[in-house]
């Protein structure tokens, strides 16, 4: 009986205990600092000071640390996402922009946009390794796998594909114009790239490594998500998010959104993306399946949120 009565208080405290909410990460670049978002209230948690006008993000993929680049401080800021506070920075010289994880979480890349770098970072030791991606790197993402990593060259108009253990060149892969965010789907198998001047999206096969499409969208393309099949690209201009499919690259619709959408990413889950509005100074919320807007939440002054922003507590 007591085993029982045991057992029973046992699953009543499991079953009381609250589940841990996704936080968006968000960059505020005019307001040189980190707004945390939580994501099912969409409510700010706090506001952490970063400087050098941060603009780059990636949360690792355990949520234990979010990596935060400041183009005009020359650092990466190294955040306890749990405990919402600045660990360290690390100085690394130009302009560091984009941000990307290994799966794994012992590395971190880093493009530096004036240096025409990229700047791999060991987690652990901060020992550092360079190769060249070409001229202004700006986004980054790495393979689910983590063998390979791919980075957006902007005034090369291409996508540099790198094998993640070496930094060997493996492709250079001629693109739309201007080149921006960069996304690869949950197989690994596509990269989707935003391309600011062309005002497209193209579609690369990391197999074959070669162009498959480019797909019209709105505006000054900044970003892509992907959820439920589906690709998200924020147009900065035109304030919307254009939507088509991920496979077939069919128009889907437009989503309008604040002034200026910088950022897009996903849900853990896949029904929400959320947006940065630079210029409104919000994080909106949007359903990936209905594309209705779901909530809204205040973010300091220029969000950016250059990557991916939203750490997945575990």
């Amino acid at each position: 009986m007591i085993g029982r009565l045991l057992g029973a208080s046992a699953l009543i405290g499991l079953a009381a205990a609250p589940a841990l909410a996704d936080e968006a990460f968000v960059t505020n670049q005019t307001g040189d600092n980190l707004t945390i978002v939580e994501l099912s209230a969409m409510k700010p948690l706090a506001t952490l000071p970063i400087g050098g006008k941060p603009a780059g993000v990636a949360a690792s993929p355990d949520g234990s640390r979010v990596y935060v680049t400041s183009p005009e401080g020359h650092f990466l800021t190294v955040v306890d996402a749990a405990e919402r506070r600045v660990v360290k920075k690390i100085e690394l010289g130009g302009g560091p922009l984009g941000v990307a994880v290994s799966p794994d979480g012992r590395r971190i890349y880093v493009a530096d946009m004036y240096g025409r770098d990229l700047i791999e970072i060991d987690a652990a030791t901060e020992a550092i390794r360079r190769a060249e991606i070409g001229a202004m790197p700006a986004g980054l993402a790495a393979t689910p796998d983590g063998k390979l990593l791919v980075a957006a060259a902007r005034d090369d108009n291409a996508l540099v594909v790198f094998d993640a253990r070496s930094l060997a060149r493996l492709a250079v892969v001629p693109v739309g114009r201007h080149p921006y965010g960069v996304t690869i789907d949950a197989e690994g198998r596509r990269a989707y790239s935003a391309n600011v001047e062309s005002n497209d999206v193209s579609v690369v096969d990391l197999i074959e490594r070669r162009l498959i499409a480019n797909v019209a969208v709105g505006s000054h393309p900044y970003s892509v998500a992907l959820a439920r099949g589906r690709a998200f690209a924020a147009n900065q201009y035109d304030e919307s998010v254009s939507v088509f499919d991920a496979q077939s690259l069919k128009p889907l619709g437009v989503v309008k959104v604040g002034e200026y959408p910088e950022s897009v990413a996903a849900s853990r889950d896949g029904a929400f993306i959320y947006v940065t509005n630079w210029f409104s100074n919000e994080l909106w919320s949007i359903d990936a399946a209905t594309l209705n807007i779901v909530a809204k939440a205040p973010t300091g002054d220029g969000p950016r949120a250059f990557g991916a922003f939203v750490r997945v507590a575990n």
